[in-house]
């Protein structure tokens, strides 16, 4: 063998011994988030896992519902929920005491089907005729834990027509609202802006006025019971960088 080709060879082996332990070392990280991140994160993963040779594996649900998980005992790498669940996880010990890192905010907002005339919803009277005219409206189930549907169902009460609204009310129990409009099986929605903007045949008409609607600021931790704590900061500080932030700002989130 000449000279060449011996370097071309320790080069060649050099190479597979690199990989094989970027691979080895490569983790496989468990991802408890809220349903209404789902558009962003399966966008982005396919990048986080080009760049890092990690794998993510993500459970989507209402973020209620995760939360109850968790303090019964489900174990993951990283969990992303609304700041305020993230405060009693952290309090009971579910999550490490590395702190909490604000990922991105959304807010409660208002959806008609993609080219129909968007409703005037600049202020508390408008919005509560644009109700009150509407055909239909639907909105995830608060007794289901739902986080719009919660803000939905405040709003309406505030507004003092509940009974009005209830006989053309439909209630689902997580993210479906912006399906319904897209199907005309509902006139309008409400649902997290990151639930809307992503959907096909479907138009964001705005966020709910004033003090009726509200920003919903998910946050992310890393499980306390985490044998990946590296790779799960790793995924948090990609979440929040700016290769992340056009992809959340496209979906209609206000990236941190």
């Amino acid at each position: 063998m000449d000279r060449r080709s011996l370097m071309k060879a320790v080069v060649g082996a050099i190479s597979a011994l690199v990989l094989s332990g970027a691979v080895g070392n490569a983790a496989e990280l468990k991802v408890l988030s809220s349903v209404a991140l789902t558009s962003v994160l399966n966008e982005l993963t396919p990048a986080f896992e080009k760049k890092t040779g990690d794998k993510l594996v993500i459970d989507y649900d209402l973020a209620a519902n995760l939360k109850k998980r968790i303090l019964d005992g489900e174990r993951a790498d990283v969990i992303i929920l609304t700041r305020s669940m993230m405060e009693d996880l952290l309090k009971n010990n579910k999550l490490a005491a590395d702190g909490l890192v604000n990922v991105a905010g959304t807010p409660v907002a208002l959806a008609t089907r993609a080219g129909a005339q968007k409703p005037d919803i600049g202020n508390a009277e408008a919005f509560k005729q644009v109700l009150l005219s509407a055909r239909s409206i639907v909105y995830a189930d608060p007794a289901k834990g739902g986080l719009s549907g919660v803000v939905a169902a405040r709003a309406i009460e505030r507004l003092g027509i509940a009974e009005e609204m209830k006989a053309k009310t439909i209630l689902v129990p997580g993210a479906q609202a912006a399906e319904l409009v897209a199907k005309d099986e509902a006139e309008l929605g409400i649902a997290q802006a990151s639930e809307i903007v992503p959907f096909a045949g479907v138009q964001l008409v705005g966020p709910l006025p004033g003090d009726l609607g509200g920003m919903t600021l998910f946050t992310g931790g890393i499980g306390a019971e985490s044998r990946s704590a590296e790779a799960a900061k790793g995924l948090i500080k990609f979440l929040t960088g700016p290769e992340a932030t056009p992809n959340f700002k496209a979906k209609g989130f206000e990236a941190e």
